[in-house]
């Protein structure tokens, strides 16, 4: 074998993955950025090309916009009720006396490996009115009158977040945990010595040492919002239940592409949502560099 094949070979190697990877990623993500500038409804149909026209549409639709007031509202309540319940869930987990710790780690890890399918249509049944669960176990009991959960478009995102508390506080849980092992027993215990109390100790110790964890929990988190599909998809409906209260983003965009077939509008809406994850992103990720360099 010759020096230059030898120097060939490694790449022939590892070709397969980067001929894959440009195949089946990178071609369809460059189309789709070119066919975002074009419209076309069906299958075989000609394009025509509209420049920005597909984008400004978005600004002027009604229902993207709801679109993204439902996912943003849900984003905001990964941020402020799931994310807080997973911290003090992590915070209970790290106690050393805590009985079966062990077991209730991994109890509140499944929910994260079930499928998003069943699990929607657990809660499905768990939010139904005639006969759903809260409402006859907890309601009734308590006389208090039967609510249309996902009939009632002012509970339809309340009861995705309950949803989402369920699924995902105990994988967050378990990245706090993480987080809280990480920092030195030395220092606490010596803020104890001093007298400061377990308040104390969590808001001038723990918190600020955990807050690289609890930025990279509330970026994937966004992350995990604005990608967010099966659960409301299956809860709601493609349309998103009663007045689109439950439509996300991605089910507007799976709706314009599958069943209204306006492939170069889904293209615009797919770029849309990628813009708004990436400039959230780099935002936390500014706040994290800055929170490191403190």
């Amino acid at each position: 074998m010759g020096r230059w094949q030898r120097r060939l070979a490694p790449y022939l190697f590892i070709s397969p993955f980067f001929i894959g990877y440009a195949v089946f990623f990178l071609y369809p993500v460059a189309y789709a950025f070119y066919l975002s500038f074009f419209k076309q409804v069906g299958i075989g149909s000609q394009p025509s090309f509209v420049g920005l026209g597909n984008y400004i549409k978005l600004l002027h639709d009604a229902k993207f916009v709801k679109s993204v007031f439902n996912t943003t509202y849900y984003a905001a309540g990964s941020v402020f009720v799931i994310i807080p319940a997973a911290l003090a869930l992590g915070l209970a987990f790290n106690t050393p006396r805590l009985p079966l710790r062990e077991f209730f780690r991994l109890f509140f890890f499944t929910p994260l490996i079930t499928s998003g399918v069943v699990v929607a249509i657990i809660f499905g049944l768990v939010f139904n009115q005639p006969y759903g669960l809260i409402n006859n176990y907890i309601l009734e009991p308590l006389g208090l009158p039967k609510l249309g959960w996902l009939l009632d478009p002012k509970l339809v995102m309340p009861s995705i977040i309950l949803l989402g508390l369920w699924r995902y506080t105990g994988v967050n849980a378990l990245y706090f945990l993480a987080g809280l092992q990480n920092i030195p027993p030395e220092i606490q215990e010596a803020a104890a010595i001093d007298g400061a109390n377990r308040w104390q100790v969590f808001r001038y110790i723990t918190l600020p040492m955990l807050r690289p964890t609890l930025l990279f929990v509330i970026i994937i988190a966004i992350i995990g919002s604005y990608n967010l599909f099966a659960e409301p998809y299956l809860l709601t409906g493609a349309e998103g239940g009663p007045n689109n209260a439950g439509l996300f983003m991605t089910m507007y965009l799976y709706l314009n592409g599958f069943r209204y077939l306006k492939f170069g509008y889904t293209a615009a809406i797919g770029y849309a949502l990628t813009i708004i994850i990436l400039i959230l992103s780099l935002v936390q990720l500014r706040l994290l560099g800055a929170f490191r360099e403190d």
